[in-house]
């Protein structure tokens, strides 16, 4: 059975849904017979190449908020984030495009390391406060995830895997889905946002048994 999951590495609630769906796999006994993947989401493409504003100071424009409202509204986040293990400290980390870090987990994908550069980009972001727009993190990132470092050079210095992610893209909104996470099982059931782990136990025994009865 195979898991997309449609995620946008700069989302506190697509780390967060990803603790969750990996706790309730934990448990899964068909476990080592799921293939998870992850498809590319930009929830702010018109963000700039390399940042020059921090997450609050966007979020704050975005939402009409001061910054200590926008800091108190990301707490929140984090206080959910902080019971699944996950300590965050993204608020002052330069807001920049994600297209990018997108294109190199489409290469580690090519080349197995899809979920390992997926967990240092996310780390990289939410827990040290790195922008994302810096080219030097995502080398960092990539050779932390073992992806070859001549490969990595050609995809940041090129327009390589644009094409897969605007694809990705364009199959999340086919979907019917405006935001992210957004999980499908098996190609066939849709789940939206980061739900509880019970709720993807639930889901993973529905979608097994579906397919096992199909």
């Amino acid at each position: 059975m195979r898991i997309e999951i449609w995620a946008d590495v700069v989302c506190p609630w697509c780390y967060i849904g990803k603790r969750r769906l990996e706790r309730a796999l934990a448990s899964f006994e068909h476990r080592d017979e799921v293939e998870v993947v992850y498809r590319s989401y930009e929830l702010d493409p018109f963000a700039p190449e390399v940042g020059t504003e921090t997450t609050v100071q966007v979020l704050g424009r975005k939402f009409g908020a001061d910054e200590a409202g926008t800091r108190a509204m990301m707490a929140r986040a984090d206080e959910v984030a902080a019971g699944e293990g996950l300590e965050f400290a993204h608020a002052d980390a330069l807001h920049a495009r994600t297209l990018t870090a997108h294109r190199l987990l489409h290469l580690a994908a090519a080349v197995g390391r899809q979920h390992e550069l997926m967990e240092q980009v996310l780390a990289a972001y939410f827990t040290r406060g790195e922008s994302l727009g810096d080219h030097d993190v995502l080398r960092r990132a990539a050779a932390a995830a073992g992806l070859p470092a001549e490969r990595v050079e050609q995809v940041l210095d090129s327009d390589e895997y644009r094409d897969e992610v605007m694809a990705d893209v364009a199959q999340a909104r086919a979907y019917g889905s405006s935001g992210v996470p957004f999980f499908v099982l098996d190609g066939r059931f849709g789940i939206s946002g980061a739900q509880p782990t019970e709720l993807f136990e639930q889901a993973l025994t529905q979608a097994w048994e579906s397919r096992v009865t199909a």
